[in-house]
């Protein structure tokens, strides 16, 4: 369990390191090496472990006013619209979105804008509490943080795995990060496990089929997404 601190202002907030997962997935990755946009970043928990440059992006006021106190930095921004927000002109090593996806209104489009702050090789980690394999492990509380009154979006292992590539990733792991083992903590435990965290990176021959742009040809709410899409390599 994470230990709920609160600093000298008051804020409420939790030793990352406490969390073996984090510190695994820190590790295997060297996020704390890479240039890191932490979405959702709270009062900067997780943002502290990761490397030089890295960013945190919040929506909340007091969030942005606390890392200005303490030399984090944090930038307003709304997640959604992340290609129009302070970190737009950035580009990353690495993202790190964790218990945000399950929020979002469109989690394609979130996934496509995200390509506009990524190169080739950025790694993007997206940690999302899932509906495990057996449903029937939702009535034990543990397993059923996917079912969380303030989410709108609901996944499975399996859809997870979908949104992401057609939101144009090219998925590496999807696992828990429970142990170290691959086979067994992604293929064995993660089918039955609430939260899964995806690893990918962006898929640069990403291409959205001809139907489709020709379904979206008339509606200038796609034109941003087409563009995107299209203009990158």
């Amino acid at each position: 369990m994470m230990e709920t601190q609160r600093s000298k202002e008051g804020y409420a907030r939790f030793d990352a390191m406490a969390s073996k997962t984090f510190g695994r997935i820190l590790r295997m990755l060297s996020l704390d090496k890479k240039k890191t946009l932490d979405i959702g970043c709270g009062f900067g928990e997780h943002l502290i472990h990761f490397g030089p440059g890295s960013i945190g992006l919040t929506a909340s006021d007091r969030e942005v006013d606390y890392g200005q106190k303490q030399g984090i930095s944090i930038k307003r921004g709304n997640a959604e619209l992340i290609d129009e927000t302070p970190v737009a002109s950035e580009s990353f090593q690495a993202i790190w979105a964790n218990n945000i996806f399950e929020h979002l209104l469109s989690p394609h489009s979130f996934l496509i804008r995200l390509r506009e702050v990524s190169d080739p090789d950025t790694v993007l980690i997206l940690g999302v509490p899932v509906i495990p394999r057996i449903a029937s492990l939702l009535k034990i509380r543990k397993f059923c943080g996917a079912l969380q009154s303030a989410h709108v979006d609901f996944f499975t292992r399996e859809s997870l795995k979908l949104t992401v590539e057609r939101g144009g990733w090219t998925i590496r792991w999807a696992r828990p990060f429970l142990i170290g083992n691959r086979f067994i903590d992604e293929y064995l435990l993660g089918p039955f496990m609430p939260h899964l965290y995806v690893v990918a990176t962006k898929n640069v021959h990403f291409k959205y089929s001809e139907k489709k742009i020709n379904e979206w040809k008339y509606d200038s709410h796609y034109d941003k997404l087409i563009k995107i899409v299209m203009d990158q390599p």
